[in-house]
């Protein structure tokens, strides 16, 4: 599946990151500081300042101005560096905005109310970026730099405006616009958050249906009104002849969906017969619908496979037959074990002559026969479901190897395990991989040798290519399997051996479908048989919010 979608980063109060919503805020903020230093120095060396504004102290006002605006541009440029560190950074520079503010209310007369009010975004905007406690704190100071600020220019002249009152006033606004701004700032990121994480969850149905559409058995296509191909899943493409994939224009690709489209717009009905659309392709029947009952442009077209649809009847012929077959093969139980078990007794007898002996053993070989039959149909009956886990293939196959030798005298014949230097891991149930394996090897030593020589048998554990699926093969150097068998050694009750059951392979092939694993017959050059399995991988996870 191509990548899942994350989320956009984004930087809550108090955290550092790279969030485009913060950096916007503190892009206006840092803005809004420019703005407030062009004021600070304008009133300090405007003309006007002679008319209409009286400078208290003016070597205060313009130094402290003019180095504000300083500030303020290098903070304006230094807007991106800032997010690396937002928390301090706007800390130090709200507690420079305090004390320019302080400085200009102190210096300048007549607009002490108006400076102080200004002052109000600036704790407003702290709230936003930063901790509650430390947004808090710095609307304090701000408080009290005024309250201090207004107590000690009082004294010293005594046609300072802001009194001790007002500025108690001014910093009560100022926790009053903390709280207000650290309230609404909560809402607005947990909003925010919500909005981007349904975006999020939105992006990511959208590629789990692309892909399950990608997956689908049946055939999908958007066709416009102007015949042309939108989208096209992996089993129509097939379907349809594998065409290149510039051509897009259905006349083109596939001339019989496309007459029968028209028919279908046309007349409203759709032809039901069964048709190929490609050479050497399987027999479809397509049908028509609309994307939305509005929509009169596109049409969705579906392939139905007639070849599945056979293949599922088939299954479901399997299934009752196993079901039926398993009912019988209990019946047979008993009686087999009887006659087994006679047969052993009568072996034991010590009267019993040569030739009577040769029929006690074709007894019992048939009786082992038969009951190998009877346990392959109750395994197929009552097969348990899989249990999936995460496998270290590598790990498993030299501890399989390990295993089968232990448990069977292998003399001459030869197994063993060849594993990769890297990792590799896959989604299986390792007790059915088991089962599968097992039964692999041991077609692989009986069957897989040359005349006279031993087995030479190998289980691999690879990876098609470099970021291909992880697989297990089982290899052996025998005489090879011809091509005619081996398109229907994977059918129930297929067999050319005389005292085979047929079954084994079918199994196989059940239980590794069960997994979502694949098993396939692959020949192997200059001689021998390769039955490989296809595992899946884990499926990655939602990435969480950073």
């Amino acid at each position: 599946m191509s990548t899942v979608a994350r989320p956009r980063a984004l930087l809550f109060a108090g955290q550092e990151g790279t969030g485009e919503t913060a950096r916007r805020e503190l892009y206006f903020f840092n803005l809004f500081r420019i703005l407030q230093a062009c004021v600070y120095a304008g009133l300090a060396y405007s003309p006007l300042a002679v008319t209409w504004v009286d400078l208290r102290y003016p070597a205060l006002a313009r130094a402290s101005s003019l180095a504000y605006l300083i500030f303020a541009l290098v903070a304006f440029m230094q807007t991106d560096t800032w997010l690396r560190r937002v928390t301090v950074n706007v800390a130090l520079a709200l507690v420079l905005d305090i004390l320019a503010a302080v400085c200009a209310i102190a210096s300048l007369r007549e607009t002490q109310s108006g400076i102080a009010i200004l002052l109000m975004f600036n704790i407003g905007a702290g709230a936003l970026l930063l901790p509650a406690r430390l947004a808090g704190s710095l609307a304090v100071f701000g408080a009290v730099a005024l309250t201090v600020q207004a107590f000690i220019v009082g004294m010293l002249d005594p046609k300072y405006e802001i009194g001790l009152l007002e500025s108690a006033l001014f910093g009560m606004a100022y926790l009053a616009s903390y709280g207000m701004f650290s309230v609404l700032g909560k809402q607005m990121r947990a909003t925010e958050a919500l909005a981007e994480q349904r975006g999020t969850d939105l992006a990511n149905l959208s590629q789990v249906n692309d892909m399950i559409i990608r997956r689908m058995k049946t055939g999908v296509l958007v066709v416009d009104d102007a015949n042309r191909i939108h989208q096209i899943n992996e089993s129509a493409w097939m379907l349809i002849g594998s065409p290149r994939p510039d051509l897009r224009d259905l006349g083109t690709v596939a001339p019989e969906l496309s007459r029968r489209l028209y028919h279908w717009r046309t007349t409203g009905k759709s032809d039901s017969k069964s048709v190929a659309l490609a050479e050497d392709a399987p027999e479809v029947v397509p049908r028509f619908t609309r994307l939305s009952p509005n929509e009169a442009t596109n049409v969705l077209i579906f392939l139905d496979d007639t070849s599945l649809v056979s293949r599922r009847a088939e299954e479901l012929t399997l299934s009752s037959l196993g079901r039926l077959s398993a009912s019988i093969a209990h019946e047979i139980r008993n009686p087999l074990a009887a006659i087994s078990y006679s047969a052993q007794l009568l072996a034991e007898s010590e009267e019993l002559a040569e030739a009577d002996q040769r029929m006690v053993e074709i007894i019992n070989n048939h009786c082992a026969r038969a009951n190998d039959v009877v346990e392959n149909i109750l395994q197929l009956s009552r097969r348990e479901r899989s249990r999936p886990e995460l496998v270290d293939v590598n790990a498993w196959v030299t501890s399989f190897v390990e295993e089968y030798k232990a448990s069977n005298d292998l003399g001459i014949d030869q197994l063993r395990a060849v594993t990769q230097p890297r990792l590799i891991d896959g989604l299986v149930d390792p007790q059915q991989l088991q089962q599968v394996v097992w039964n692999l090897v041991q077609n692989a030593i009986r069957y897989g040798r040359l005349p006279g020589e031993p087995a030479r048998v190998a289980v691999i554990a690879r990876m098609l290519g470099e970021k291909g699926p992880p697989v297990v093969e089982v290899v052996d150097r025998g005489p090879g399997i011809p091509q005619k068998v081996a398109a229907q050694i994977f059918e129930p009750f297929f067999t050319t051996h005389e005292y085979g059951t047929g079954l084994g392979l079918y199994l196989a092939r059940q239980l590794c479908e069960a997994n979502q694993a694949a098993l396939e017959y692959v020949p192997v050059a200059g001689g021998g048989s390769c039955f490989r399995i296809t595992l899946v991988t884990q499926i990655a996870p939602t990435p969480s919010r950073t």
